[in-house]
């Protein structure tokens, strides 16, 4: 297949490039639309497992993903693996994506994203709204 580039109001305009999602212009739009999925609580090992599965799959361009539960503040950093911007997969999740507690003693979880340029972004959930079960 022979790819073309297009002369469009006298501009050369080549073939559309793929986002890869790795710099905090393309995640934080995305991040705000979806703030209901940042978390989610799940007791299928009947523990209360705190999955940050959404988050991690966009953190390329978030600098720290912070947490507090249950009235804390969002001040416990949550570990993260890098983003893998040498692969073809840059957001791959590699690493386990949830935090372990005693079953049933989360009720609150109050998540606040510091991105590359210092901005942030924060939530407050309930378990009801982030239960899996």
């Amino acid at each position: 297949m022979v790819l073309r580039a297009i002369v469009a109001a006298g501009m050369l305009v080549g073939p559309a490039q793929a986002q890869n999602f790795t710099t905090q212009a393309e995640v934080e739009p995305i991040l705000a639309m979806t703030r209901a999925h940042w978390i989610a609580i799940g007791t299928q090992t009947a523990q209360d497992l705190l999955y940050f599965t959404h988050l991690l799959s966009w953190r390329c361009g978030i600098a720290e993903i912070r947490y507090g539960v249950n009235g804390a503040e969002a001040a416990t950093v949550l570990a993260m693996e890098p983003c893998h911007r040498e692969s073809n997969q840059p957001n791959a999740i590699r690493e386990l994506p949830y935090v372990v507690y005693p079953l049933n003693s989360i009720e609150t979880v109050r998540v606040e994203l510091v991105f590359e340029d210092g901005a942030r972004m924060e939530e407050l959930f309930t378990r009801a709204a982030i239960s899996l079960n």
